[in-house]
């Protein structure tokens, strides 16, 4: 997901906002990243009809009722809720914000714990996407590294990494920011998982 804000909006779109600095590009991640709280989630809606089940096994000659059949279904969904919403806060208070000023990654992992990394548009060199895989190539989803001064930022699971790509580009470039871009399609041998192994 990725919205540009209206230039002159009257709030501001997160706590640490310069009074001066305006906000104009915002995205996260692509909604792969729940798919284990999905799994789990789901999983656990089946709690409640194999608990009426077993019941129903067990004492043939006096099943349980409809009433309770609802309700251990009902308990079986507020359950899978429960399950899947910490992987939901990540996902959805886990953004990166580009300002006229600075780029910032803020990853939310749980409930608790929470990471930001600041670093102003000047210092970025390069900005690559590289979408390897079947699976990123049908759901749309790839990788970003930034190239900057300071090292190599790199953001997995991205959505719509092109995009988000030319996106940034064309912000630098309105900010008088000279930054390179390339674009790795192929698994193998691409300049960003050179990279990306020297980095690990």
């Amino acid at each position: 997901m990725a919205k540009t804000q209206k230039a002159g909006g009257p709030h501001k779109y997160f706590d640490d906002q310069f009074d001066d600095e305006e906000v104009l590009y915002v995205f996260r991640k692509h909604p792969v990243v729940m798919r284990k709280g999905l799994i789990f989630g789901m999983a656990a809606w089946l709690v409640g009809p194999v608990y009426v089940m077993v019941l129903s096994l067990l004492h043939p000659d006096n099943p349980p009722s409809m009433g309770l059949f609802g309700l251990c279904l009902l308990g079986s969904i507020v359950l899978g809720t429960i399950i899947f919403m910490p992987w939901y806060i990540s996902w959805y208070f886990s953004v990166f914000i580009v300002s006229d000023q600075r780029f910032i990654q803020i990853t939310q992992k749980g409930l608790f714990n929470r990471t930001v990394v600041d670093m102003s548009l000047n210092q970025i060199q390069m900005v690559n996407y590289q979408v390897a895989g079947l699976q990123e190539t049908l759901l749309g989803f790839g990788t970003i590294m930034m190239q900057t001064f300071v090292g190599d930022l790199v953001i997995h699971d991205v959505h719509h990494p092109a995009k988000i790509q030319k996106k940034l580009i064309g912000i630098l470039r309105e900010q008088g920011i000279a930054a390179t871009q390339f674009a790795a399609t192929a698994p193998g041998g691409t300049p960003l998982e050179d990279e990306e192994e020297q980095e690990a």
